[in-house]
């Protein structure tokens, strides 16, 4: 997600504050729900899913969410020594959100432990359902317009500093996670885990559900300007 895109500006509240850090919380939920569906789904989950999952097989008494919340950790340190010039203090306030997802995500997996699917088919819906899950989620935290994850502020820095497309480095990024998660699967458990068809669809529907939400938003935007017109 290109956080400057005009796309984006054009979907951003600007509103009360109270009022945007709930859409803020309320997007964590829905994104760490929809990760938690992903999983449970079994056929695959998305790059930084795939790593910390892989990790809790590794090293299991440290929950996926505690794993989630040191690789954020990681990324703010790297986003630091990237560009340490430009450097702000306001920035550990990224990690508020990153805790406060990890936590959304324990409790979501928790909540969803439950879930065992035989059915391909139904695997497979239960995967697309959490990828709209997901995606709204992230919609409703690209509306609020508040704090950067700081996985996000690290491949923002390293777009300012080199100057390449946002969505290439993302997807370098995405693709070394998954190369780290691979690796770590054959060293430590003998294969690789969480790593299938799944990741794919995740890549392709996640994006297109965020264009879907951002479509239905302008439209019901130009329909209620419209009848503010009409009523005027």
């Amino acid at each position: 997600m290109d956080h400057g895109s005009t796309a984006e500006a054009e979907i951003v509240d600007t509103g009360s504050l109270k009022r945007r850090w709930i859409i803020y919380v309320v997007g964590i939920y829905l994104l760490t729900l929809g990760v938690s569906m992903a999983i449970r789904a079994g056929i695959g989950i998305s790059p930084q899913s795939s790593l910390t999952r892989t990790m809790t097989l590794v090293f299991p008494p440290l929950s996926q969410g505690t794993y989630n919340f040191c690789l954020e950790l990681i990324m703010l340190a790297l986003t630091f020594l990237i560009l340490p010039k430009g450097w702000e203090m306001k920035n550990f306030a990224s990690l508020i959100p990153a805790f406060v997802l990890a936590l959304c995500l324990d409790f979501n997996l928790k909540m969803t432990g439950w879930v065992q699917l035989d059915a391909y088919w139904a695997k497979v819906l239960l995967l697309l359902v959490g990828d709209a899950a997901l995606a709204f989620g992230l919609f409703l935290m690209i509306r609020a317009n508040l704090v950067l994850m700081p996985i996000d502020m690290f491949v923002n820095t390293i777009f300012k500093r080199t100057g390449w497309k946002w969505g290439n480095i993302k997807s370098c990024f995405d693709l070394t996670l998954l190369v780290m998660a691979a690796l770590i699967g054959l060293a430590f458990l003998g294969e690789v885990k969480f790593i299938r068809e799944g990741t794919l669809l995740n890549a392709i529907f996640v994006g297109q559900y965020i264009k879907l939400y951002f479509w239905l938003f302008k439209r019901l935007q130009a329909r209620k300007t419209a009848g503010s017109g009409v009523t005027a």
